[in-house]
């Protein structure tokens, strides 16, 4: 792509968004440039602790279980109290748990304010999807939620690269740094978004107290976006690996947590350098082939993690599942607004958020068993093996959707209750 068309297509992609969408954004940024917990816990653990890659594994995954219960509570509360007031008690409570989990001395007490951290920072993840749904145009939904990701990815390479030294000299400062820039994510909500939630017809309010006539029942029940939901739990499974899996794998190879952290600030670069350009080029591709290709790319990119050896080379597999990121994030979130009814965006996007949330708890077992019993390279193989999986289940859960099901290339996002009945999804959207 030249300068030119490059240049064009950035102008494309911001045009024409509300001013919400960017106090939303910003807020998203801000998150991300503080992120640290979820990055550098297993290093923390095992290299300044000195605790095991299994109990490191442990405490990784009790903050995702934390995120399996927060991802359905969460999505309840963002239909039923509003989006506004969800995100404020999510990010206030994440703030305090952050800081408290940095003071913390005992194994048991680091575990457990670990799985309260969880619980409160997955609990916002609803309420922007849900949010950002509500405030951009049906036409505009794919590109929105592709310039969030993008936000997500250049908070995540810069607070990557720092974080990375400054663990080098304190967590805690890490710990604290985190929070406070959680607190300004809740002081821009608070400031600037107003509620978003669409009023039931007729002009009835779930506010009022009306029961929703959409129940977690519903989406469970729903066969096609619970079959994706598994899917994107295989896939989720994968691209875990790069904060659980890689980090332990890097420091039992010997480099330091500031090598981690400049080899997975690639992933964050190419995503700000790439995301625009490729997102205009696959959005008016079919979804079925983009989908399948992402969890191949994801899973092959992992798995030649077990060739790497100086830093370079393990650089250079993260530019291969950085890639499938990058397809994978925009096909899927666009999907899976156009099919969600309007009045269960919440309990949609809190069931989507169980792939993640489940993959966070299972992810860090995974790697810390196999890294553990039989050596990092059986974790990379297995990654190959779920990519293969994932891919063949896309291509299987994807043959019976006509265009009108799945949309041109997975960017139209209609996002009405007639759509409703066979929903699919993915990427990871915080603030």
């Amino acid at each position: 792509m030249s300068a030119a068309r490059f240049g064009q297509a950035a102008r494309e992609s911001v045009s024409g968004l509300p001013r919400a969408f960017w106090w939303l954004w910003t807020s998203t940024l801000v998150n991300r440039l503080g992120a640290f917990v979820a990055t550098f816990m297993t290093l923390y653990l095992t290299l300044d602790r000195g605790y095991s890659a299994s109990f490191a594994g442990l405490v990784v995954a009790l903050h995702g279980l934390g995120g399996v219960v927060s991802s359905l509570v969460a999505g309840v509360m963002t239909d039923r109290l509003g989006r506004r007031p969800t995100l404020l008690a999510a990010q206030a409570s994440t703030a305090f748990s952050v800081a408290l989990l940095g003071f913390m001395e005992h194994p048991a007490a680091i575990a457990a304010v670990a799985l309260l951290v969880g619980v409160t920072s997955n609990a916002s993840r609803p309420a922007v999807s849900a949010m950002m749904a509500d405030i951009v145009r049906p036409e505009d939904r794919v590109r929105a939620f592709a310039l969030n990701y993008w936000a997500i990815n250049l908070g995540f390479a810069v607070s990557a690269t720092a974080a990375g030294v400054i663990a080098e000299y304190s967590y805690l400062a890490g710990f604290l740094g985190e929070a406070a820039l959680t607190l300004v994510c809740a002081v821009l909500v608070f400031l600037k978004l107003p509620e978003s939630r669409p009023e039931r017809p007729g002009g009835a309010s779930a506010a009022a107290g009306e029961e929703p006539a959409i129940g977690l029942g519903t989406v469970l029940r729903d066969g096609r976006f619970m079959g994706v939901v598994g899917l994107s739990f295989l896939i989720s499974l994968i691209f875990t690996q790069g904060s659980v899996g890689l980090p332990v794998a890097m420091g039992a190879a010997g480099f330091s947590p500031g090598d981690y952290g400049l080899v997975v600030a690639v992933n964050g670069v190419l995503i700000v350098l790439l995301q625009i350009p490729v997102t205009a080029f696959i959005e008016r591709r079919d979804p079925q082939k983009l989908l399948v290709i992402s969890a191949l790319l994801a899973g092959y990119g992992f798995a030649l993690t077990a060739f790497a050896g100086p830093v370079w080379a393990y650089a250079l597999t993260v530019c291969v599942w950085t890639l499938a990121e990058i397809v994978n994030s925009p096909t899927q979130m666009g999907l899976v607004v156009r099919l969600s009814p309007v009045h269960g965006r919440g309990r949609y996007q809190g069931v989507y958020n169980l792939s993640w949330a489940v993959a966070s708890l299972v992810a860090p077992l995974m790697a810390g068993l196999l890294i553990d019993r039989y050596g990092a390279d059986w974790l990379w193989g297995a990654t190959g093996v779920l990519g293969t999986v994932a891919a063949a289940g896309y291509w299987l859960l994807m043959r019976g959707l006509s265009e009108d099901d799945a949309g041109t290339g997975g960017t139209a996002v209609a996002g009405g209750a007639g759509a409703a009945m066979s929903k699919p999804v993915p990427a990871d959207v915080e603030a």
